[in-house]
């Protein structure tokens, strides 16, 4: 899994201008640039919070609330990038979290 490069495609609304990419060397990299998103945007509605908490659901809701997110991985095998859904990206969060926490 490590040195796949990862392009995660977003939308925050239904404008097509809202369209955005973000991309990254691997997908641990991605899942930690998904995290660091929505710690921001946490932070921009809770400006006197210093110490914000949040769990995976919290997480889910965000990514569900947007109205696009997926990531193409690149697959060395086939030298082309593979699609995955917002389903795919939560179970990577949770997979990569754990293995946060478990160090």
């Amino acid at each position: 899994m490590a040195n796949r490069h990862t392009i995660v495609l977003m939308q925050n609304s239904q404008n097509r201008s809202t369209r955005t990419f973000m991309d990254y060397d691997s997908i641990s990299q991605a899942m930690d640039g998904i995290c660091t998103l929505y710690e921001r945007k946490l932070k921009d509605l809770n400006p006197a919070n210093r110490n914000i908490t949040y769990d995976i659901a919290d997480l889910y809701n965000f990514i569900d609330g947007l109205s696009d997110m997926s990531a193409l991985v690149y697959d060395h095998s086939i030298q082309a990038y593979l699609p995955n859904d917002r389903r795919w990206i939560k179970q990577r969060l949770l997979q990569h979290l754990k293995k946060l926490a478990n160090k």
